[in-house]
């Protein structure tokens, strides 16, 4: 395994398994690396270890996180020379409640519905769907764009943002986007076909309560696009996702604001940091820079 630190998004410890996401090193045509030019969400490759010493190997990674993120802030003029002592980081975290109210809208039986959707035989349901993202709190697919005059549209009851939780009674929670995107294809020869949902915006709210800027805010950003995410951290509790696009920070927008110009709004909020985020992909949609592949 080689990979740059900068390219792990997820690390956790599970008993004597450590478990490590980071993104793949995309090569150009040319033969140049583009990791460095994301223009689409990256490709992701899960990495599964062994060991009596898993916790250890996890905080110790953790632990390579904060020096870089130290290196990171000194780089930008924002020097502290005393690290965070773990125990400062923890009244952190104990301060923070886990924001969101996702646990609670799943686990609600009266907040999901059930859309049937009529259709003609072997007529695809016309919808775009993407993942909701690492850091969910229970992680499904979400409905990116609707064909306009598709089966899913002429129905009503579904919009953008919305969450399939299940199709025909099949549960999508926990699945692969690709297994998803099966069942869903699989479906274009029924004329009636049974979606549980739950209805959610397409913005994502994130708040992240930071005292002081010697804390590291817990995940990574390039050209808006989350990339990673620290296991355990503020942006987890905030609600922050890997795969999401950017696009408020406290009240200000940053649709268009350069890579530079995001990090340095970042590494000097303190207090309550309010963001707003989408998926990549359905963002990419929503302005244009993707064309709709409907299923």
């Amino acid at each position: 395994m080689d990979h740059a630190l900068r390219t792990i998004s997820y690390i956790a410890d599970i008993g004597d398994l450590v478990v490590l996401m980071a993104r793949r090193r995309m090569i150009t045509q040319d033969g140049e690396d583009s990791s460095n030019k994301i223009a689409k969400t990256p490709k992701m490759v899960c990495h599964v270890f062994e060991s009596e010493e898993a916790q250890f190997i996890a905080q110790s990674i953790g632990q390579a996180f904060q020096v870089a993120y130290m290196e990171f802030l000194k780089a930008n003029g924002i020097e502290d020379q005393s690290f965070v002592r773990e125990m400062d980081y923890q009244e952190v975290l104990n301060s923070q409640e886990i924001f969101g109210d996702e646990l609670q809208m799943f686990a609600k039986k009266e907040l999901q519905k059930e859309v049937i959707v009529p259709k003609a035989r072997n007529e695809i349901l016309g919808v775009v769907i993407v993942e909701s993202g690492w850091g969910s709190m229970l992680p499904t697919v979400v409905i990116a764009n609707l064909a306009p005059a598709g089966a899913a549209a002429r129905c009503g009851q579904l919009n953008i943002g919305d969450q399939i939780i299940a199709i025909n009674g099949i549960s999508l929670v926990g699945l692969p986007l690709s297994t998803c995107q099966t069942y869903i294809k699989n479906a274009k020869s029924a004329t009636v076909v049974k979606l549980t949902v739950v209805p959610c915006p397409p913005v994502v709210e994130v708040k992240i309560k930071r005292p002081d800027t010697k804390y590291q805010l817990g995940f990574s950003v390039q050209n808006g696009v989350i990339c990673s995410l620290l296991r355990g951290g503020i942006a987890e509790r905030g609600g922050v996702r890997v795969g999401h696009r950017i696009i408020e920070i406290n009240g200000q927008s940053v649709v268009a604001v350069p890579h530079e110009r995001i990090v340095g709004l970042l590494a000097t909020s303190v207090g309550e940091i309010n963001m707003k985020t989408m998926p990549t992909s359905m963002f990419r949609l929503l302005i244009g820079q993707e064309t709709p592949v409907y299923i």
